[in-house]
């Protein structure tokens, strides 16, 4: 079982992302964008979201980048993703270990993690940063108007 959130699973998820786009290599904001839709696939018309579909879940996006860097840095240190300086910054790629390491891993979470990635490889691994940015906004759009209408509740209540 993965602690949720903890560097060892969103380490877990980079992996089978990087190993889905392989012989690709991603940044870290790609990484980001790419998480959020393995992870909540079901709002993009993709396979059912791997995690409950929460009201506010879009606010993750927030907070995304810092976990990401950790389970990075994790799944580096066990060989199983090369890091590597470009005049674009930091691009993460598997390594050859990675995709044999994965078919280790059978828990269900993994399988239908497995899933998913290979779907968001398939469906956006060809995207621009600015068309994942464009859909991040429809994302925090949809985030917005969700708080506001807790926000008309909560006046109500009072």
């Amino acid at each position: 079982m993965l602690l949720f959130n903890s560097p060892l699973e969103t380490g877990i998820r980079s992996l089978a992302i990087l190993t889905s786009l392989f012989p690709k290599s991603a940044d870290l904001q790609r990484l980001v964008y790419m998480d959020y839709l393995a992870i909540h696939s079901g709002d993009v018309n993709g396979p059912s979201s791997l995690h409950a579909t929460l009201p506010l879940r879009s606010g993750e996006l927030t907070v995304r980048r810092q976990l990401i860097e950790q389970g990075l840095l994790l799944v580096m240190t066990r060989g199983l993703v090369d890091m590597n300086a470009s005049k674009e910054g930091f691009l993460y790629k598997a390594s050859e270990s990675a995709a044999p390491f994965l078919g280790l891993l059978s828990t269900p979470y993994i399988k239908h993690l497995r899933v998913r990635t290979e779907w968001v490889a398939d469906t956006y691994g060809d995207s621009t940063l600015e068309e994942l940015q464009a859909l991040e906004k429809t994302f925090f759009s949809e985030w917005t108007s969700s708080f506001q209408h807790l926000e008309s509740i909560d006046n109500v209540n009072l």
